[in-house]
């Protein structure tokens, strides 16, 4: 059940405790991509996961705006501090709890939230009257996952499946060119960049040439089925904490 698309007499009718919150960030992927790449990728993989779970789940909307100042030095983008980031988050599950959704996973499609949204599942398991853990797409999907980048063929290849008038097709070659190899500057296991203008021309980290969208159906279907198996693991476990030692 969407709640967007639900009205509250659907919601009170929910025979489930489980409930995915979509979380992505309106920032800069390339001359290419669309700005609401990560929220529209983290969406859709929700949808299919949920669709693909032997269970009745409550789908929340999604979180636009995350953590994303690394991008913004390029217009469009949109940024919150982390701490306002896991305090929209935790206020936005403690509301699905409110009505009996106490099993949450965050769906995420943007690598700036990972280390906030780690966090504050922490501390909604450990201090809130909920369970939490946070799922990010791109983590899922196999070996694909070495190719991810920024802006790059495996973020290309899922909007051009999802959402191919989005995506600048007249702009590739731009794409490929202005982008790096790779996502930041590396010394001895330390990123030296704070900010992706440090390391690439206009944004996009990999070559979107290579992200096709028969590449990005498979990217769902494998992310879709994670989520599913996640999803089913979450309703079978058994969430009481451990007791002090």
């Amino acid at each position: 059940m969407h709640l967007t698309d639900a009205t509250w007499t659907d919601a009170a009718a929910a025979g489930t405790d489980l409930a995915v919150v979509p979380v992505g960030s309106t920032e800069q992927h390339g001359p290419h991509a669309p700005l609401g790449t990560d929220a529209i990728t983290a969406e859709a993989v929700a949808a299919a996961g949920v669709d693909a779970y032997d269970g009745e789940v409550v789908v929340a909307p999604p979180v636009s705006v995350g953590v994303a100042a690394e991008h913004r030095q390029f217009p469009g983008t949109l940024w919150v501090s982390e701490d306002t980031f896991r305090d929209y988050v935790r206020e936005t599950v403690a509301s699905l709890t409110h009505h009996g959704w106490d099993r949450v996973v965050l769906v995420n499609g943007h690598g700036g939230n990972v280390g906030a949204l780690r966090e504050v599942a922490g501390r909604i398991t450990r201090e809130d009257d909920a369970y939490a853990v946070p799922f990010t797409w791109f983590d899922a999907v196999g070996d694909h996952g070495a190719d991810m980048g920024h802006g790059g063929p495996l973020e290309t290849a899922l909007v051009r499946h999802l959402r191919p008038e989005l995506v600048r097709e007249d702009r590739i070659d731009e794409a490929r060119e202005g982008a790096s190899d790779g996502w930041g500057e590396w010394v001895s296991g330390t990123n030296l960049a704070h900010d992706s203008a440090e390391f690439t021309e206009n944004g996009v980290v990999g070559d979107p040439a290579e992200g096709d969208a028969e590449r990005g159906e498979e990217l769902l279907e494998l992310a879709a089925e994670s989520l599913a198996d996640l999803l089913s693991a979450v309703e079978a476990r058994d969430v009481n904490r451990p007791p002090d030692r």
